[in-house]
């Protein structure tokens, strides 16, 4: 996955941090126990996020636990939840897809591509039976998202709609209708921001291995780099995703979670996306969500 979900961390109490960094390394434990430690690899926050989305009502307290990444202080995390388990289900098959994607392609440097597909064989096939009609949609919108690539298509939605698709069908387990269709609108448009930040973030990349981008040929660029009149295109198109996005939030109640997201609509994206415009987003600067960071910092 992608990294690039997150609540800015200026906005969040320090009980808001911890409860966030909490549900962080509950999916970590939770990615650990059910699929092993190599699977622990693929944490990330957007599926952290998508945890939180979904979370049952009641918070329980967080419990101190060891830390393979920190071993002689230990994290405190949420034990195993419902919404814990299907975000690590949900990462294992995504991320499967996504690096078999990348054998597929042309080009070299599979090496690390080919090792994580060993690695993750085993937690894909379980996590497949656990959630068979993500898997088979994560499947379906990838085949699409292959075709638009190999056809050079030079829309931005098109592309960006199959992503999109695929992000909110994680809701389509949500029982109560009226939270499923929120969370359906704001995994969407969600999928539809990562999509365009990560081709914006991926582009000077792809333009040197020859690789697809839409944004290359959506605005006719002739170098691996967005000319002002493409940045401004694409931040007005970002921009209305985290609108649709926000829009969809207020008509849910969220518990004690609507400050983390919060963070996370209202500003965490728009300066993750900034960042990613003006090339200066780095994964690991966030890194720790329990790092001190003052308010114009991520």
């Amino acid at each position: 996955m992608f990294g690039y979900v997150r609540p800015s961390l200026g906005k969040l109490s320090e009980e808001d941090k911890a409860r966030f960094g909490a549900a962080y390394c509950g999916l970590c434990r939770t990615l650990g126990e059910r699929y092993g430690q190599a699977a622990r690899m693929i944490l990330n926050y957007d599926f952290t996020f998508l945890a939180i989305l979904l979370w049952p009502e009641e918070v329980p307290a967080a419990v101190h636990r060891g830390c393979v990444a920190h071993p002689f202080s230990g994290r405190a995390c949420y034990p195993g939840n419902p919404a814990l388990e299907l975000a690590a289900d949900e990462s294992v098959i995504l991320s499967w897809w996504q690096i078999r994607d990348a054998l597929a392609d042309p080009g070299g440097g599979k090496g690390k591509y080919r090792a994580a597909s060993l690695a993750l064989k085993g937690a894909y096939g379980r996590a497949a039976e656990r959630r068979p009609d993500f898997d088979r949609t994560t499947r379906e919108k990838l085949e699409q998202l292959g075709e638009l690539e190999a056809a050079r298509c030079p829309s931005l939605d098109r592309p960006a709609d199959a992503f999109a698709g695929l992000l909110a069908a994680a809701a389509e387990g949500v029982p109560d209708p009226v939270q499923r269709r929120v969370l359906e609108q704001m995994l969407y448009h969600l999928g539809r921001w990562i999509y365009l930040v990560d081709a914006a973030d991926d582009l000077e990349k792809d333009f040197a291995s020859g690789s697809y981008n839409p944004l290359i040929y959506r605005y006719g660029l002739a170098g691996g780099k967005l000319t002002e009149e493409a940045r401004e295109g694409l931040t007005v198109s970002l921009d209305h995703s985290i609108r649709l996005m926000a829009a969809a939030y207020e008509l849910w109640d969220f518990g004690v979670w609507s400050p983390v997201i919060r963070a996370t609509v209202y500003e965490g994206l728009y300066l993750v996306g900034r960042a990613v415009l003006e090339g200066t987003f780095h994964a690991g600067d966030w890194g720790r969500p329990m790092a001190g960071r003052n308010k114009e910092q991520l």
